[in-house]
């Protein structure tokens, strides 16, 4: 039997990342070595999602994971995006780790973007949960234990009060029907804080919610994949994010 590759865990602190990262540990192919998370370096909180670094850490202790954590500025180029991810990889792979592991679920524009990018480095990728139905993901995360919390709302797709609310049934029969259940669009983003990958709940207080909006990228070099969101018009609106303390 040979023995299982090493692998990097593409880490957002999101559900569907949980859900992933939790049918990869499961698999004997693999063997995750770390998590990477994509961090705004001025403000020191997850790309899109706002979750401060603090919250992230707690996360990577708990699942007992290592974490890196890459430091890009708040609305990188692509070619900025590329070359630290480049270099990060590039030290990952001296380490021996070949695979990359992800949390996409339909959007093959973004996979390819990302199996290209891996291939010039000498890397596969591995998507976990693609194609599964995002109806049957969100109930099996549910039904499987885990607990997530919206923490940001792109306000073209969902207002204010969606933000900050736990994903349970509840939300799920109150979505539009434009929005998909698992967000995958871009319509929200999610911090997971308990279920069957974390030796303990992350604790944390609801904060403020704040809304920012963001000006349109004026060149194509800022591109959406950079900035580790999955609405390639997320910018053309406004988001509403709730602050976990």
């Amino acid at each position: 039997m040979s023995a299982p590759k090493k692998a990097l865990f593409n880490w957002s602190s999101g559900k569907d990342s949980a859900l992933a990262l939790h049918k990869i540990l499961q698999n004997p192919d693999f063997k995750i070595e770390c998590l990477l998370t994509s961090v705004n370096q001025q403000f020191q909180r997850i790309s899109m999602h706002g979750v401060r670094v603090e919250l992230l850490k707690a996360q990577a202790k708990s699942i007992g994971l290592p974490l890196k954590i890459l430091e890009i500025p708040e609305m990188p180029t692509m070619e900025v995006y590329e070359n630290v991810m480049t270099k990060t990889l590039t030290e990952l792979k001296e380490q021996g780790i070949t695979h990359s592991v992800f949390g996409d679920i339909f959007l093959e524009d973004l996979r390819k973007y990302r199996e290209d990018q891996l291939a010039k480095i000498g890397f596969e990728g591995i998507f976990p949960i693609w194609k599964i139905p995002t109806q049957d993901l969100i109930q099996e995360f549910i039904a499987t234990g885990f607990k997530t919390i919206v923490v940001c709302v792109n306000e073209r797709y969902l207002d204010k009060s969606f933000v900050g609310r736990i994903i349970d049934q509840d939300f799920i029969n109150d979505l539009p029907d434009n929005v998909d259940v698992c967000g995958e669009n871009g319509e929200f983003h999610t911090f997971t804080f308990d279920g069957p990958i974390f030796s303990e709940p992350i604790h944390f207080e609801i904060g403020e919610i704040v809304y920012r909006k963001y000006e349109k990228p004026k060149t194509e070099d800022s591109s959406n994949i950079a900035c580790d969101t999955n609405s390639s018009d997320a910018f053309d609106f406004g988001f509403w994010y709730c602050d976990l303390i």
